[in-house]
């Protein structure tokens, strides 16, 4: 008994291939591969689903406050002027397609803690050149204050992931270890940075 006979490709079936070849490969070719890639990933943050939140109590961790960042100023900063602030740091990259994604949520939910004295964003670019990340929060219109890390992290912050993100209390434990892409513009989170 003889199976179905296989369908040969059709011209059209040439076309459709070759058009989604070439889409691949002005993504690929212009460099927007993290943009057009962040784009799907912020649809999927939008669900919900991927909400950050607090680690168990077994899990915290205590901070280390022994490292050096560059502003956006060129200015040197010990990260041990922040001790008794609760601290967001966000470890990105422009290249990186769920940084970009989770980018709009962080910005959103740094709109809303931004006057409060005892919250710091701590946003380390992980880009070669940090002008093109200062470049790059500007044409996205984000407020958002970034860094550079200007010494290497102590180790209980080497994930080697980005984007990776830790949340430090005001009494210097690690409250939130997410690697990977996150929601963090939720009612629950906004408590936790301002508790």
């Amino acid at each position: 008994m003889k199976g179905p006979k296989k369908k040969k490709p059709t011209r059209r079936d040439f076309i459709e291939l070759a058009i989604i070849l070439v889409v691949f490969a002005v993504i690929y070719l212009t460099g927007s591969q993290a943009k057009v890639f962040g784009k799907v990933q912020q649809a999927v943050l939008y669900t919900g689903i991927m909400n950050a939140r607090e680690l168990d109590e077994m899990a915290i961790k205590e901070a280390n406050y022994n490292f050096k960042f560059t502003n956006e100023s060129g200015q040197i900063v010990s990260a041990q002027t922040l001790k008794g602030k609760t601290i967001f740091m966000n470890i990105w990259a422009t290249w990186c397609a769920p940084c970009v994604a989770e980018m709009p949520g962080i910005n959103a939910l740094y709109e809303k803690v931004k006057d409060d004295k005892d919250v710091v964003f701590l946003m380390i670019s992980e880009d070669r050149d940090f002008q093109k990340a200062k470049d790059w929060i500007a044409d996205k219109g984000f407020d958002l204050p970034i860094h550079q890390l200007a010494s290497q992290l102590p180790t209980v912050y080497e994930t080697g992931v980005v984007p990776t993100t830790f949340v430090i209390s005001k009494d210097g434990k690690i409250v939130v270890k997410k690697t990977g892409m996150a929601n963090y513009n939720t009612k629950r989170f906004e408590r936790l940075l301002r508790k």
